[in-house]
């Protein structure tokens, strides 16, 4: 059956998109005037993406998007967001040594920030490396990314807000997202507000503490930019040495944000409607922070058995002590769903801590958070369906539904859970093996839980790994053919796969 789509309309769509982002590099070349560092580089970045923006806008002047414009969209707003927002990285790297003058690399670290992936091949990250311009526009490509820029554009741009049912079911992280109102614009900016509001609010509690005295080095400039990759999960940091630059006092702060981050945000907003009963009867919340617990426990345990080295080598102290739980606390509230911070360098513990946070890391977020991974509400279906299967293969002439939270799920939401699951873990194990022959073809050696968590890291967007990807790593050595294929995982991991092979697929059967 031939695919028949109005690529105008999506193009032209796209091209409003463009406009507005360029709006948001006000926001670096503000800091760039401030401290007198790659003006140039963010002044031209605007006046080019604007163009573009104006150019592909004035292929339709009354797009009308349809399912299939819709998708199409969605997938070529989120791969160009990521193209564009390499401008600044090349501009600034243009006649220097740094990494990202090279396309591939700028890509990458753009593809990353945007997905809220938080892997990097930036090298050396540091003021004194790279300016504080560009460091906060790393910073802030992960908040747009966060909550989604399509769900922004649905909340402020009346022409986008007419498809938006569409794009929010193309774009939004999770099996569904709920409507708090009736209009879907207006969720769309409920979901915003509330994601601003946390991001103001931890922003304000970091720079507090700085004020206080517990926090020497949380200046406003760093209070901002981790306000920027907490809450969206994205785990970029301007201090090389991540939350681990910062006091134990920060830390415990940034644990609970994490975990918020990884909540429905739909359920933030029914609270602020008055239905509090709302989140105490959410079944998916109960497993996510029940997960969460079980699983700092689990390795509370582990780390006090001598999983890693002792403090001064950047483990933890011997024992339990206040340090062991905090350190098994902020990994896991870190890598369950997908922020990728770090407060030691857990690619230094040994097996036994690498498998719980492996674990971790395949468990994701729930629905409608910022958060990535497979998410909660897919993992707590899918054990229902089997377990439902092995009931009826014994017992034929039992009727057995699906329920979650007390309602019947769905059998055509079950299919869609079951296909996501199986093409993500088929997707992730091919890419696995992949990056292992890739990497082995230029001359080193990866290890298997190294290429593993080299594509469950970027699939997830997760971030750091384990060996030589680990929190403090990078992804610099590898070619550019694998980096290409991480660019892509960090893609289709963040539009949750079906959107993009959808489009692939239509487009080769046409």
């Amino acid at each position: 059956m031939p695919w028949r789509v109005d690529w105008k309309a999506s193009v032209a769509l796209l091209g409003t998109g463009l406009k507005y982002l360029a709006v948001t590099m006000v926001i670096p070349l503000v800091v760039a005037i401030v401290y007198t560092e790659d003006i140039w580089v963010f002044a031209l970045s605007i006046g080019i993406v604007t163009t573009a923006g104006y150019v592909l806008e004035r292929g339709d002047a009354d797009p009308d998007l349809g399912p299939r414009e819709a998708l199409l969209f969605v997938t070529l707003a989120w791969l160009m967001a990521a193209v564009v927002g390499a401008i600044p990285y090349l501009l600034a790297g243009y006649g220097t040594a740094s990494t990202l003058a090279h396309p591939v690399n700028a890509l990458f670290e753009s593809m990353s920030g945007f997905t809220t992936t938080g892997a990097t091949v930036m090298g050396e990250i540091s003021t004194e490396q790279h300016s504080h311009a560009v460091l906060m526009w790393r910073q802030l490509t992960q908040w747009l990314g966060g909550m989604g820029i399509i769900v922004l554009m649905i909340a402020i741009l009346p022409e986008v807000a007419v498809n938006g049912a569409q794009l929010m079911d193309s774009e939004a992280p999770g099996p569904s997202l709920q409507k708090l109102t009736p209009r879907i614009a207006e969720t769309a900016r409920v979901l915003w507000l509330i994601y601003l509001g946390f991001t103001v609010v931890y922003v304000g509690i970091l720079y507090g503490l700085h004020l206080l005295g517990y926090a020497p080095n949380m200046n406003l400039f760093n209070a901002v930019a981790h306000g920027f990759t907490t809450l969206p999960t994205g785990g970029f940091s301007p201090q090389a040495d991540s939350i681990a630059a910062f006091s134990a006092v920060v830390q415990w702060v940034v644990i609970p944000f994490m975990v918020i981050a990884g909540v429905n945000f739909a359920l933030f907003g029914q609270v602020l409607q008055g239905e509090a009963e709302a989140m105490l009867e959410n079944s998916e919340l109960r497993v996510y922070t029940g997960a969460i617990a079980v699983l700092i426990a689990v390795l509370s345990v582990v780390l006090v058995r001598g999983a890693a080295p002792p403090l001064e080598l950047g483990g933890v102290t011997e024992g339990f002590h206040e340090n062991t739980l905090r350190q098994a606390a902020f990994q896991i509230g870190s890598l369950l769903n997908s922020t990728g911070y770090a407060t030691a360098d857990f690619a230094q513990w040994d097996t036994n801590a690498q498998i719980v946070l492996l674990f971790a890391m395949f468990i994701g977020g729930s629905a409608g958070s910022t958060g990535g991974g497979v998410k909660v509400v897919r993992w707590v279906v899918v054990m229902k369906t089997i377990r439902r299967e092995l009931v009826t293969t014994a017992y034929p002439d039992v009727v057995k539904p699906v329920r979650l939270g007390g309602s019947v799920v769905d059998e055509d939401a079950i299919s869609g859970i079951m296909v996501f699951t199986l093409s993500y873990i088929l997707l992730f194990g091919f890419s696995a093996v992949f990056i292992a022959l890739d990497t082995s073809r230029i001359g080193i050696q990866l290890s298997v839980l190294e290429s593993v968590s080299a594509s469950l890291a970027t699939i997830g967007n997760i971030g750091p790994g384990f060996g030589r990807l680990g929190p403090f790593g990078s992804y610099l050595f590898f070619s550019d053919a694998s980096k290409l294929l991480m660019v892509f995982l960090m893609w289709v991991g963040r539009l949750e796969i079906v959107p993009v092979l959808a489009i692939f697929l239509s487009a080769i059967e046409n």
